[in-house]
């Protein structure tokens, strides 16, 4: 496992602990907009960031989990922008957070991609194709 995915992994779990830990952090981030309860939108964006940091962790579902992570990325932002509205009243190292928030994203993402990349390269050695019983693997049609 490279360290990009450790990396990747430990990012996603802690993120995704934090949302049971201590959710009241995390609902005031969750736009108004978005319909039902803000611990909801905490709780199901905790089990997502679990889901996918499990999902990085076989080799099997390393690449599809790289893609949801980066997916999960990108549809977490709006909840950067509502924290970074809401903390623009703030003292200003609080609100360089919120605003250093916004642009974490995009190393975010490449992190994941980067991540689904090193999966691809690995996934073909590290399957093997087994015929289904009573196949002759010498007669199938070939690729196209």
């Amino acid at each position: 496992m490279s360290a990009s995915t450790k990396l990747l992994i430990s990012l996603l779990a802690a993120a995704g602990v934090a949302h049971f830990v201590v959710p009241q952090s995390l609902d005031e981030i969750v736009p108004r907009a978005i319909p039902g309860s803000a611990r909801m939108w905490t709780y199901l964006s905790g089990a997502a960031e679990l889901g996918v940091a499990a999902t990085l962790a076989g080799p099997r579902t390393r690449r599809i989990g790289a893609g949801l992570a980066a997916v999960l990325f990108v549809a977490v932002f709006p909840a950067n922008i509502q924290m970074a509205i809401d903390w623009s009243g703030k003292a200003l190292p609080q609100r360089l957070i919120a605003y250093a928030r916004l642009p974490l994203q995009i190393p975010l993402v490449w992190l994941a991609l980067r991540v689904r990349s090193q999966a691809i390269a690995i996934e073909p050695s590290a399957t093997r194709h087994i015929p289904a019983k009573g196949v002759d693997p010498s007669r199938s049609a070939p690729d196209r």
